[in-house]
């Protein structure tokens, strides 16, 4: 701090910018006040570019890991979701790899559709350096250093399935809605064959208050459209492969869907369940921001 005034005489210099820049703006102000400077203009004009520099930095936060792998490491900040690592189609190795990187950049990684190859190889180079979180219904796996804090929104997202073969896409949304800092409420197998099923968790969730519904429906995708007739809250359809025959793998459920009459719903591709569940959670947590503020 001697020599901070002088510093910002020479605000041109790379180190200059340096030692202001890691130096709080009211600190600044205490030590021009204490050297009698009476324009603190300049200074202020430079926390907001350094404010503006932070922002732009976040957009461009990508961490390269040998030639196969770049880490999207700010995209939590950017967006307020993190970068889920898609293990499908990538080697076993590289796997572990991508999954070890991002643990150390950021006390978090989150993979989705592993084989059993690729968990014993997470688990093999991760080791007991973290906790490990696998979720076998949907292939998603959670991995978190021992000091991670996880985040708390206080947004809540309902989540219905129409069968039981519905459960790994829900449980995918599931894992990120919770991982964004949501809370979740789930109820299964509540599909329009036994429509009399669905009443209960419905009013199951509008008394909790959930802010939006995810419906995860295959076969002929009917269940998001009966739910977003009755809901008065945002309502995401997500169609499943788990169809068979004529429209078979989701294509009739996704069409069905699509051609909603009930509004205020929207759809995800087939088997989104890591998409439903990230705009679900953007959605829920500013709601649940709100909710802590006029509390």
């Amino acid at each position: 701090m001697n020599n901070l005034f002088d510093l910002h005489l020479q605000i041109g210099s790379r180190r200059a910018r340096q030692h202001i820049q890691d130096t709080p703006l009211w600190q600044l102000k205490q030590f021009t006040r204490k050297k009698k400077v009476p324009d603190l203009s300049s200074l202020e004009k430079f926390e907001r570019s350094r404010k503006r520099f932070e922002r732009k930095d976040r957009l461009l936060a990508i961490a390269s890991l040998s030639r196969f792998a770049k880490l999207d490491i700010g995209r939590e900040k950017r967006k307020g979701l993190p970068e889920v690592i898609l293990a499908e189609g990538k080697l076993a190795t590289d796997v572990a790899k991508i999954t070890q990187a991002m643990l150390k950049r950021t006390g978090r990684a989150v993979v989705s559709r592993l084989t059993g190859s690729q968990v014993k190889a997470v688990r093999s180079i991760i080791g007991k350096e973290a906790k490990i979180e696998y979720f076998s219904r949907s292939r998603m796996m959670v991995v978190k250093s021992h000091s991670y804090t996880p985040r708390q929104s206080g947004g809540r997202v309902g989540i219905l399935t129409a069968g039981t073969s519905d459960i790994p896409v829900a449980e995918e949304a599931e894992v990120i809605a919770r991982e964004m800092g949501c809370e979740t409420r789930s109820f299964f197998d509540v599909g329009v064959a036994g429509i009399h099923r669905l009443f209960e968790p419905v009013r199951d969730l509008l008394k909790w208050e959930a802010d939006v519904i995810l419906v995860v429906a295959g076969r002929e995708g009917a269940l998001p459209t009966v739910v977003a007739g009755i809901v008065d809250v945002p309502v995401i359809g997500v169609p499943t492969s788990r169809s068979y025959g004529f429209g078979e793998r989701g294509l009739s459920a996704l069409a069905a869907m699509l051609q909603s009459c009930s509004l205020g719903m929207a759809v995800v591709n087939i088997d989104g369940g890591v998409g439903a569940g990230a705009v679900a959670a953007l959605v829920a947590n500013r709601v649940g921001e709100y909710r802590t503020r006029v509390a």
